[in-house]
């Protein structure tokens, strides 16, 4: 997690939070925020670290005026959205150097479509927006005040979500001056809407409007059960990890490499331990626990090397008791590690030469009831012929070369 201090106008400052993967960076989001609401948000908080979780570095940042960044909110008004999200999305696209994901929730949702057609195809790979209206003066509908009172006189008090505000006239007009429809339609980036049917604050009705207005590709996931501002973190969640996954599809690889043909490739990440893991046909992340200061999105490299002794064992029971076409039903094999075993072992020489005992324990509990006991002790003596078992109790060198 980075925090990042954004110039835009006249020296104004956005405060903002970029979240990095773990592992390697498969491309780049930027996450505005709903109507008054701020970059904590558990909507922005939760979808900005579940597109880092899916190696997509996600920047979530307060509009003028609100939360950390500079700036009246009274007096900015939509416009002044959409010209954030500009100055912000230019900035990312500079840092990542491709085209980016726009993500917005309710008021954020029409402001990133405002500005996506305005910043084009060539900066903005694809769109998502949470609860978005379909017609920017919805937004007005929210706010309690005298609202003539404002374009008479020129500023008013009023109440959001019942904290106090002040507008101004100009903040009004630039709300009511948008078509947001029409900049929809001529919009040809891939778009994905999410809403609840059951949102009380900007109706169903709205995600309906914006499907229909965009150009395919498109798609429309319902979030069924679900608030407006996603306060339940299961909502928020499940909005994420979609959106995480569709934007997959059109985000360009930034720094990711061609999967070897044999072995295993390392690559240091983005995290404070994460290391990216890419085998043939697979890519993951290793990591460290919080309490050892890592970041925990993978598994630690102990965990991957008793997984390859737990996993071949029972890889190797299964296949010999299909062989003999045995009734096994399968294994659950727990494997810990040990560091100071020469303790347990009696074995004093090695630990006068200084020389660390460690061992790997394994138990291995074998599933169903239908196998003979002679039979259930010949799966038990074929585990420990595992191959990975051999590699790790045989005479194993380590050959290290350097490259370049």
């Amino acid at each position: 997690m980075q925090t990042l201090s954004i110039a835009v106008r006249d020296d104004h400052v956005l405060s903002g939070t970029l979240e990095m993967p773990s592992g390697l960076v498969r491309g780049a989001a930027v996450f505005a925020h709903c109507f008054t609401c701020t970059k904590q948000s558990r909507a922005a908080v939760s979808v900005a670290r579940a597109l880092a979780d899916e190696g997509i570095a996600c920047l979530r940042f307060d509009f003028t005026g609100l939360g950390g960044s500079d700036g009246e909110f009274g007096t900015a008004g939509f416009a002044t959205d959409i010209e954030d999200l500009i100055a912000v999305a230019d900035h990312l696209y500079e840092k990542f150097s491709g085209p980016l994901l726009l993500v917005g929730h309710s008021l954020g949702g029409a402001a990133v479509l405002a500005a996506a057609a305005r910043l084009g195809s060539d900066k903005v790979a694809a769109l998502a927006t949470i609860g978005a209206p379909s017609d920017v003066p919805h937004v007005l509908e929210n706010i309690s005040g005298d609202l003539e009172a404002i374009e008479r006189d020129g500023t008013g008090e009023v109440q959001i979500g019942g904290r106090p505000f002040k507008l101004s006239r100009d903040f009004l007009h630039s709300t009511r001056g948008v078509d947001l429809l029409e900049l929809v339609g001529k919009l040809r980036i891939p778009y994905v809407a999410l809403h609840s049917p059951s949102d009380s604050i900007v109706g169903i009705d709205h995600a309906a409007a914006l499907f229909q207005a965009a150009f395919h590709p498109k798609s429309f996931i319902s979030l069924a059960g679900a608030d407006h501002l996603l306060t339940d973190p299961v909502d928020a969640k499940f909005a994420a990890s979609i959106i995480a996954n569709w934007a997959q599809r059109y985000l360009p690889g930034a720094d990711v490499m061609a999967l070897p043909k044999d072995g295993v490739v390392v690559q240091t990440g983005h995290g404070k331990f994460g290391t990216e893991v890419h085998t043939s046909s697979h890519r993951f992340v290793a990591d460290e626990p919080k309490s050892y200061g890592g970041d925990d999105t993978g598994p630690t490299p102990y965990d991957l090397l008793l997984a390859a002794l737990g996993t071949c064992t029972a890889m190797t029971m299964k296949m010999y008791a299909d062989r003999k076409k045995w009734p096994f039903e399968g294994t659950r094999i727990h494997v810990t590690h040990e560091r100071n075993h020469a303790e347990d072992c009696g074995h004093i020489a090695y630990e006068e030469e200084g020389m660390e005992i460690q061992s790997l324990n394994r138990e291995i509990e074998i599933l169903g009831d239908d196998l003979t006991d002679d039979q259930r002790a010949k799966i038990i003596e074929i585990a420990d012929k595992c191959p990975v078992h051999k590699t790790l109790e045989g005479h194993l060198h380590i050959h290290t070369q350097v490259k370049g």
